[in-house]
């Protein structure tokens, strides 16, 4: 294996300064937060809070239940635990009621049945929660800027407006990290999110407000988006589901912050929701007219799939090494496949992975087919200003004056770093990776890889370890879908989990995948039960 050149060992010593010397000015001088310890979220009280998206539909849809009785029992969820996890930034609970109201006026008047209904709007009457850097018509558009504080989406994001078209409610927008570029949800604008199942740690991100609040069952179906993690992170820490699917299909349209450079090819939009049942009629819905790229109606027979596992990275020097219980519930899905399907489960390896940081990081800096490069991050931090001047804004955050979180800050600093032309080397293992994964996997292979290297760490604690997410990160360069599962509850009360990756456009097998480990591991648990 070719040994990392000068320059990029240079910057691997770089960056681990840098973000050593920032965690430890953060400890030193940030202000102190609540102590959260030892408060838990109240248990669920109200059975519709158990039930699958899918199914409210259905009951919805045959008047066993009222749309209203659903949305307001999601309304009383948010409003006992949000003061918790803080991941609702901005509700729209009286609209909900009356759209509720609406559709509960619609099914009595409906002459046609109810496979009409299901037809035409599969998720009528259904609560919906949506990151707060979709745009969604009538409400806050920030992703978490200080100087976008007022900024309102005066349209809907595609994927909002077809989820809305097939009848969903949204109810409110979420938390993200600051400018959705870090795991933990944390600006200056809404605060920081805590994890349902510890207060103390972190949700993930930058979708973390939405796995926060599905995890602590404050709603039963979200929208999030992933360029190197930002769905499968909040999915694993808050232990629900999620799905980053291939990308190209699904709209990214009308976010912030927009795509630029080649960033289009790595992002995806996906469903986040507690029951596996609920990702692929919402991943169906979301992809629109380009649905039909998915196979999504191709019948699965697990017994009839090649299955793999890659128990760890290769030993990249800045990250964590998996831990044991990550490793071991790992090995035991490995264990129930072969016993319940029959099937070998192969242990594989790539060298190439133990790169997958400076692949990302190399990938995402490439220019677009115009040769015009993404937008700087410290520019994005500006806007609608100036770029901002990240040694100024250190400076700025150390006297308490800056409205900069210090993990968009570090960001900064390292772009700082970011060379012109693109390793050889780094691109030559990149190809190699890709070209021995696409072979492995096929049309009818499956992956199993680590979610993160540990469960849920404490808040604050990925500014020490920043480069944690190469092990979602990765998945997007590839351009493969994943499933985000969750596997149980860990020595410390914790989610465990891991991702199921399949071939490009094979994101039914995933799908399946998710169905298969929900029955045989228990799914989402309840985290403010005993």
């Amino acid at each position: 294996m070719a040994p990392l050149s000068l320059l990029e060992k240079a910057q691997v010593w770089l960056f681990k300064a840098v973000f050593g010397v920032l965690f430890t000015l953060f400890r030193l001088l940030s202000p102190r937060r609540p102590v959260m310890s030892g408060k838990k979220l109240p248990p669920i009280s109200n059975p519709l809070l158990f039930v699958s998206a899918t199914q409210l539909a259905k009951k919805i849809r045959r008047k066993e239940v009222s749309s209203v009785e659903v949305v307001r029992a999601y309304i009383d969820r948010i409003q006992e635990v949000n003061p918790f996890v803080n991941a609702v930034t901005k509700d729209r609970f009286d609209a909900a009621l009356q759209e509720a109201t609406q559709v509960d006026k619609l099914i009595e008047e409906e002459t046609g049945g109810e496979e009409v209904l299901e037809d035409r709007l599969p998720l009528l009457g259904v609560p919906l929660s949506v990151k707060e850097s979709f745009a969604f018509q009538g409400m806050p558009y920030t992703s978490g800027v200080v100087s976008r504080r007022g900024v309102v989406a005066t349209v809907d994001a595609p994927v909002v407006a077809l989820l809305k078209r097939a009848g969903a409610i949204p109810i409110g927008v979420t938390n993200t990290s600051e400018l959705c570029m870090w795991f933990e949800s944390h600006n200056h604008l809404h605060g920081i999110t805590n994890n349902p199942y510890d207060l103390e740690r972190i949700p993930g991100g930058s979708s973390g407000g939405e796995g926060s609040i599905l995890g602590a069952a404050g709603s039963v179906i979200g929208v999030g988006s992933d360029i190197g993690g930002s769905i499968r992170m909040p999915c694993f820490f808050n232990g629900i589901f999620g799905h980053k699917p291939t990308p190209g299909v699904v709209s990214w349209e009308n976010q912030y912050p927009p795509c630029t450079g080649r960033h289009e090819e790595y992002i995806s939009n996906g469903p986040m929701c507690r029951y596996a049942e609920d990702l692929l009629p919402m991943l169906e819905i979301m992809a629109g007219p380009k649905a039909h790229m998915f196979s999504l109606d191709r019948k699965v027979d697990l017994k009839k799939l090649r299955f793999f596992t890659i128990p760890h990275d290769g030993g990249f020097p800045l990250s964590y090494p998996v831990s044991k219980e990550l490793m071991d519930i790992q090995r035991k899905v490995v264990e129930r496949l072969e016993a319940d399907l029959g099937v070998q489960v192969q242990e594989v390896c790539f060298p190439e992975l133990r790169y997958s940081f400076q692949i990302w990081n190399t990938y995402m800096g490439l220019p677009d087919k115009e040769g015009k490069p993404p937008q700087a991050f410290a520019e994005l931090m500006g806007e609608p200003g100036r770029p901002v001047w990240p040694m100024w804004e250190l400076l700025k955050w150390m006297m308490g004056k800056s409205e900069h979180t210090m993990a968009a800050i570090g960001l900064s600093l390292l772009e700082m770093t970011h060379v012109s032309k693109p390793s050889p080397f780094i691109i030559q293992q990149k190809e190699k990776l890709q070209k021995e994964v696409d072979k492995l996997l096929g049309t009818d292979g499956v992956l199993l890889y680590p979610s993160h290297p540990r469960v849920a760490p404490k808040h604050h604690h990925p500014l020490f370890r920043p480069f944690d997410f190469t092990y979602t990160a990765i998945i997007n360069i590839l351009g493969l879908p994943v499933t985000q599962c969750p596997l149980g509850l860990g020595e410390e009360g914790l989610p465990l989990g891991l991702q199921v990756v399949a071939g490009k456009l094979q994101d039914h097998l995933t799908l399946e995948m998710a169905l298969y480990l929900e029955k045989t591991f228990g799914g989402w648990r309840d985290p403010g039960a005993n």
